[in-house]
């Protein structure tokens, strides 16, 4: 019990203290995190609460603001073991508010986009992350204190999906906004 409640007080010390070069990859490491050197963790970033000792991170990483890296998925008391490990290899740059889940591998020099959710292996030297938000349709009602969410609903004209360049369209075609 105390070496579990000794991880989580330091896990909440090291997600807002100072230095992320150097206090907090050293608090996770405490902590059980294989973290190698020139590692940046930047602020309110959760590395795993209950098996740190999954986590693997390489040399000359960046883990980016608010991102979370589970090892686990599920409910009640630490279990012997996790739901899988996570390897971070050398050289990656993880963007802010990402989510890494478990039995996932980041291979080298990848760089994974911000707010992207990785739940399967990346490839090394790869840019990771789902595509740029696009308009998704026209809002006729705002979605406010003085309208419903059903009336909402009711005004939302969705676009039409536009055809992708794979299915035949010129890729150098104007794009067209509602």
């Amino acid at each position: 019990m105390l070496p579990n409640l000794l991880g989580r007080l330091l896990h909440r010390i090291a997600s807002a203290a100072p230095g992320g070069g150097s206090l907090r990859p050293w608090l996770h490491r405490l902590r059980g995190v294989k973290m190698g050197k020139n590692v940046w963790i930047s602020q309110f970033v959760y590395l795993d609460e209950l098996h740190p000792e999954d986590i693997s991170i390489g040399n000359n990483c960046t883990i980016g603001l608010r991102t979370s890296i589970f090892c686990h998925f599920y409910w009640g008391p630490r279990r012997p073991r996790s739901n899988g490990r996570v390897t971070i290899e050398q050289n990656v740059f993880i963007g802010p508010h990402c989510v890494i889940l478990p039995n996932v591998r980041i291979g080298e020099g990848a760089v994974i986009k911000a707010g992207t959710v990785v739940s399967r292996n990346v490839p090394p030297r790869t840019f990771w992350g789902s595509p740029a938000a696009d308009s998704l349709g026209v809002v006729t009602v705002p979605l406010t204190s003085e309208h419903a969410y059903d009336e909402f609903l009711r005004g939302v004209r969705l676009r039409t999906p536009r055809p992708s360049a794979a299915a035949g369209s010129a890729s150098d075609s104007p794009r067209h906004e509602l």
